[in-house]
């Protein structure tokens, strides 16, 4: 199994923290956020190679954290530049996602994760229900309300965990679940990415790549315990950093 983390963004929401730094490797509770997001991913468990995604910019910062990080048993840490420079020519985390499966010729069970998404609790329970399920899998979230849900992929689910509507931003969100930024696809399905791609789909927004699978086949779903946070802005990044400090 491979692990893809992207992290090609420009965090320009973030300046000036993320002018000359990488919004992963800006430092949550004294070590890099994107070590964080491996500490809680890595449990799933069989997975051997990490790719890590970024832009021209940022590609030699993250060389050089990979250089010094060492995975929990002896897992491979790969970089790949995907040659943006800024938010006009940059190719979208869907059209980084296909680069790093053709680039690297992925023909494996593949998890992608955003590396600005942190988690309290590792994620076992995740590689649990992929290995269960054989089919694509999409990490939820419940934000508590349904206002809350809003600005986010809010979803609708049947009796077995399956997928049955994604609406990105909705204005009256059914439930305060929503979809993030973690997703399993099967081996089988890997080739699917190029296939949306090459469709002309949008290439940016991760989810818009489930809303296109989940007409097509099964998509299941398992819910994230405990707290998650997507660093958007120093508030949440802030409240990250005390949350995490205090465990």
């Amino acid at each position: 199994m491979k692990l893809l983390v992207l992290a090609a963004g420009y965090a320009t929401r973030l300046y000036p923290l993320t002018l000359n730094q990488p919004k992963p490797l800006l430092k949550i509770a004294g070590k890099p956020m994107i070590e964080h997001v491996l500490d809680r991913v890595l449990p799933v468990g069989g997975i051997d190679e990490v790719y890590v995604v970024t832009n021209n910019k940022f590609a030699p910062h993250f060389e050089e954290w990979a250089g010094s990080y060492a995975a929990a048993d002896g897992v491979k840490v790969t970089v790949i530049n995907d040659e943006s420079t800024n938010d006009e020519n940059k190719l979208g985390a869907i059209g980084d996602t296909h680069l790093v499966i053709q680039k690297q010729e992925v023909d494996d069970d593949l998890i992608v994760v955003a590396g600005d998404n942190l988690f309290s609790e590792d994620l076992t329970g995740f590689g649990e229900t992929c290995r269960e399920k054989g089919t694509p899998i999409l990490g939820l979230y419940d934000v508590g309300s349904t206002d809350a849900a809003k600005p986010y992929s809010a979803v609708e689910l049947a009796e077995d965990g399956r997928l049955i509507d994604f609406v990105e931003k909705p204005e009256n969100p059914k439930t305060s679940l929503i979809g993030i930024a973690l997703y399993f696809y099967p081996k089988d399905f890997v080739a699917k990415v190029g296939e949306y791609v090459a469709a002309g789909n949008n290439p940016d927004q991760p989810g818009r790549l489930i809303q296109w699978l989940y007409p097509q086949t099964p998509v299941h779903t398992w819910t994230v315990p405990g707290d998650w946070f997507d660093i958007g802005s120093k508030e949440t990044l802030d409240e990250a950093d005390k949350v995490f400090s205090a465990r």
